[in-house]
């Protein structure tokens, strides 16, 4: 086929990166997600290939390797960033519990509304298709909130990062029990805790390996191997059925605080200053992996979408409710948490990558036939809007407030200089 023959493969690979950072652009000066830009033009991409009568080639197994890479550097991407201070134990704290109550919280109702709604949807099948639709994408939230304030931007990172993980064990727990086919649900909780325990205490152990070990290597070619450590540690835990993304988030923190780690007996053992030269060039390659997985990601993810699912009246409703339960329950959990500052914060929610990645790791003894992919795009794309107005809104907002700062200094528009009589009384 031409249009995939190799210099046109090139070709159109350099031409979506170069789109790709123009959107990041784009998206910086209006806070529209650059990934729905991305989604946009795959669909338009699979429209003109449709028009041209162009076979598209099976995009699945792509799109899973992709979706797997990008979710692991995307968690290595957002752990890098996270300082484990005494003063962040607070936020960190809060964030986690927000992310995993409303993570819970949100799969419940919305798996109410799938069991409700679409045919020969137990409950049990249910559950397991509401997590990914429960979601936060760390994808689309990270790149997003880079110019909110700096606590807000602290918090959307905590938590989009965890409810990634979160959700991600949530996941394969229930896609676990489903497999097994057994009511034993204590026993399974308890297996299932007892392996998040085996993962952290494996995550520790070769996380430190590989930091004392790389930070010996003199070879300048160094950090795309210690990559693809952190992936074949990843493959190998997914095959002995960890919570792989664990060991990614643990080997993430562990280098971005080594000064926490390695203290006491374990500090003699560490040469800060080529560690730390390790950390800074793993977080430039991490950033830049990210926004070329990302990229092709959401592109490819747009040429598999059907649009013709979105016209029925049956996803349209569905989406809706989940969509309405989505923020009604953010917004009874930040009220609660936070107190009354939870804008832009309430809408900013969207689903993405893990979404899409998850529902098309459902397993064949759990599909619905009845459960149309199109409530997954309503969603993505519903839920992308409504974090994109919002962050408008609350841009001109700030704005505003900058310009108000600016014409009137504090103090000096309530301040009137005393008169002679008052002066004189003063005396």
């Amino acid at each position: 086929m031409e249009i995939l023959s190799s210099y046109n493969l090139i070709i159109e690979c350099s031409v979506i990166l170069i789109l790709s950072f123009f959107f990041g652009e784009v998206s910086k000066r209006t806070n529209v997600p650059s990934v729905l830009m991305l989604i946009i033009l795959g669909i338009i991409l699979k429209i003109g290939l449709d028009a041209a009568q162009i076979a598209s080639p099976d995009f699945f197994p792509i799109l899973e390797v992709l979706g797997i890479v990008g979710l692991i550097m995307i968690v290595l991407e957002a752990a890098l960033e996270l300082e484990l201070k005494p003063e962040k134990y607070l936020p960190i704290a809060k964030a986690f519990g927000i992310a995993l109550v409303g993570l819970i919280a949100s799969i419940w109702v919305a798996a109410l509304i799938l069991h409700q709604f679409i045919d020969g949807m137990t409950m049990q099948k249910a559950w397991l298709y509401a997590t990914p639709l429960s979601i936060l994408s760390s994808a689309i939230i990270i790149p997003s909130v880079s110019t909110l304030r700096a606590d807000k931007k602290e918090f959307h990172i905590y938590e989009s990062t965890f409810s990634d993980i979160l959700g991600i064990m949530v996941f394969y727990f229930l896609s676990g029990q489903l497999e097994a086919d057994s009511g034993a649900h204590g026993a399974g909780i308890v297996g299932f805790l007892g392996n998040v325990v085996l993962t952290i205490i494996i995550s520790l152990i070769a996380s430190y390996v590989i930091v004392l070990i790389f930070q010996n290597i003199k070879s300048n070619v160094k950090l795309f191997l210690l990559i693809a450590v952190l992936l074949l540690l990843y493959a190998l835990g997914k095959k002995m059925h960890l919570s792989s993304l664990i060991i990614i988030l643990v080997f993430g923190l562990l280098i971005a605080n080594m000064r926490l780690f390695f203290r006491g007996k374990l500090k003699k053992w560490l040469d800060y200053k080529k560690a730390r030269h390790i950390y800074e060039g793993l977080h430039v390659v991490t950033m830049e992996t990210a926004f070329v997985v990302r990229t092709f990601f959401f592109v490819v993810f747009g040429l598999t979408i059907s649009l013709a699912s979105l016209a029925s009246i049956n996803v349209a409703v569905v989406s809706v409710l989940i969509i309405i339960s989505i923020y009604l329950i953010r917004y009874i959990i930040l009220r609660i948490s936070i107190g009354k500052d939870i804008l832009p914060q309430l809408f900013v929610a969207p689903r993405g990558l893990i979404t899409v990645l998850l529902f098309y790791a459902i397993p064949v003894e759990a599909q619905v036939i009845g459960f149309e992919p199109g409530i997954l795009l309503f969603i993505i794309i519903g839920t992308s809007l409504i974090m994109t107005f919002a962050m408008i809104k609350d841009k001109q907002r700030t704005g505003r407030a900058i310009q108000k700062a600016n014409d009137n200094p504090v103090g000096y528009e309530a301040w009137e200089a005393p008169s002679l009589e008052e002066i004189s009384a003063k005396k």
